[in-house]
């Protein structure tokens, strides 16, 4: 015995067939989750609280699995997430199929590197197939973003909500976006923040002129409303700077007290001259505010209000054009934000919000959410981020695909005409890859209870020859129909990621041969000495916070 006896391993087909396995079951998940008639999962994570949810990445993120295999194919949900941001359920249903199709070559002794190859010149293929159907449109065309959002929206529970969740989504990713030099810009995670408040109405949901944060002045006399407010936004203390490291001041004489008294109250009246001297109406900090500086204010007329988050302060800057100054003596008069029109605060439940609205080209937002249920809102934020995504896409890469599996269907029947030309046995892979597409449209139909195997051969006799390019299952009745007549489309960027990633990614998984799990005897004896010894001084270096003290 060469390895430790507690390590497990596993070699060959073994390994590979387990892979596939671990695939199939990931990708069963959330198979009833594709398409307008999907069905919701309910999750329960260890602290006790409910998800519901059909969204693909946010129900992969909560599921506990012990199998690499199982692992990298949830990794391969939220890689589809942070890039486009839409068909996280597609890219794990797609990548389930391709996995499984490759399980019958295995077991007719084809090498992994060969079906490897064909799954690459299958990949090729239908990136060209897609370049080629693909439809350039015009973003700037309200009309085009509003039917794309749709699509996007038509699967989720939101749905019901209408045209306002669609209407928010485009006015949100329109508010944040920059033009430079006829690029875009739209840095949707950073500017456009949503803020959830149970209660209300789908009415009271709107996408704010501005941004809204959860904090109330510091001082009952300061103002609560001001209009086209003065804004000094800082990130440091308005309070007595306190040593970095403990400090005795040792004091022999009263005098001496009270000197110190007065020089702390000497630098906070200092500080407080600077900022009065550009007269603001409002300062924010993201530090502390003391009871003396609080006072100096309220006298000048002055509302203030305390630690805030970095985040919020940044968004406050870009939709008030001011700048956050780090120092006092540096504030100058440019730095004063003077592009909101309201400063008001808000009572909504029992919190009180505060509302900078009202600006002129404010280029960040906060999209207020309203709703009968915590479990609601955070569906209907999660449905918000991807319908904002696809609206980025579209601004990002002007182009569309036909939605309802009908591109899928398109690809699987242009492939099957291509391998034909193919030499040697990569056209069996080449094959495989050509009916895994299939399995969208078969998913689409089967979650809206189809005749399926009617639909599907239909569906293929529709598209033989590379006809009727448009037509794929209506996800609402599971008929065949136009999907530009429904207007259903899928971005290129989404549609074309996904298809990269579940083919890359399968070919990845069928090149591993052997799976080796287990610590060994020293490395967990490290592992526990190390958590036992907790003191960074015993250690002989320390990194990070245990150094700075």
């Amino acid at each position: 015995m060469v390895m430790n006896q507690n390590t497990k391993r596993e070699t060959g087909a073994v390994a590979q067939l387990g892979n596939i396995a671990a695939a199939r079951a990931v990708s069963d998940i959330v198979r009833t989750t594709l398409g307008p008639r999907s069905m919701l999962k309910m999750l329960l994570d260890p602290m006790g609280s409910i998800v519901l949810t059909n969204d693909g990445n946010a129900i992969l993120r909560e599921v506990d699995v012990t199998h690499p295999a199982a692992r990298s194919m949830i990794d391969l949900s939220r890689a589809q997430d942070e890039e486009v941001g839409d068909g996280t359920t597609t890219v794990i249903v797609l990548a389930g199929e391709i996995l499984t199709n490759a399980a019958p070559l295995l077991e007719k002794k084809l090498h992994p590197t060969v079906i490897c190859r064909g799954y690459y010149q299958a990949l090729d293929a239908a990136l060209k197939i897609c370049d080629k159907f693909a439809l350039t449109v015009d973003p700037t065309d309200p009309e085009v973003i509003k039917n794309l959002v749709k699509s996007s929206f038509g699967t989720k529970i939101s749905s019901r909500f209408g045209e306002r969740m669609v209407e928010m989504a485009i006015e949100a990713t329109k508010t944040v976006l920059i033009e430079k030099g006829g690029k875009y810009e739209i840095d949707l995670k950073r500017y456009a923040k949503v803020e959830k408040i149970p209660g209300g109405d789908l009415d009271d949901c709107k996408v704010l002129q501005g941004v809204m944060f959860n904090k109330d002045i510091t001082h009952s006399k300061m103002r609560r409303t001001i209009k086209n407010p003065r804004i000094l936004l800082l990130d440091c203390p308005l309070e007595y700077k306190k040593a970095e490291s403990t400090m005795n001041v040792e004091i022999t004489q009263e005098e001496d007290w009270e000197a110190m008294l007065r020089q702390e109250e000497e630098y906070i009246r200092n500080m407080c001259k600077e900022i009065i001297a550009h007269k603001p109406d409002l300062v924010i900090t993201e530090k502390g505010l003391s009871d003396l500086a609080q006072h100096f204010l309220v006298k000048a007329g002055i509302s203030a209000i305390r630690r805030i988050r970095k985040t919020d302060n940044n968004r406050i800057a870009r939709a008030t054009g001011a700048t956050i100054v780090h120092r006092t003596e540096e504030i100058q008069a440019h730095d004063i934000g003077t592009q909101c029109g309201l400063f008001i605060i808000r009572k909504i439940g029992d919190e009180y919000f505060t509302f900078l609205e009202e600006c002129k080209s404010p280029k960040a937002c906060t999209i207020m959410l309203r709703g009968a249920s915590k479990d609601i809102l955070m569906e209907m934020e999660r449905n918000l981020q991807d319908a904002m995504q696809v609206a980025r896409n579209v601004f990002m890469d002007p182009k569309l695909l036909p939605g309802g599996g009908a591109i899928e269907m398109a690809v699987s029947v242009a492939l099957k005409e291509e391998a034909a030309t193919i030499a040697g046995v990569e056209q069996w892979a080449f094959l495989a890859i050509a009916e895994a597409f299939e399995v969208i449209p078969r998913t689409l139909a089967e979650n809206c209870g189809a005749d399926l195997i009617r639909v599907i051969t239909a569906l293929r006799a529709k598209h033989s020859g590379g006809a009727n390019l448009n037509f794929g299952i209506n996800g609402e009745t599971g008929v065949i129909a136009d999907m530009s007549e429904l207007q259903v489309w899928d971005t290129y960027v989404a549609k074309v990621q996904s298809i990269k990633t579940a083919i890359e990614a399968s070919a990845m998984m069928l090149r591993i041969d052997d799976i080796i799990s287990g610590l060994s005897k020293r490395k967990r004896d490290t592992g526990a000495a190390a958590e036992h010894d907790t003191d960074p001084k015993e250690t002989d270096e320390t990194f990070g916070d245990a150094r700075d003290g």
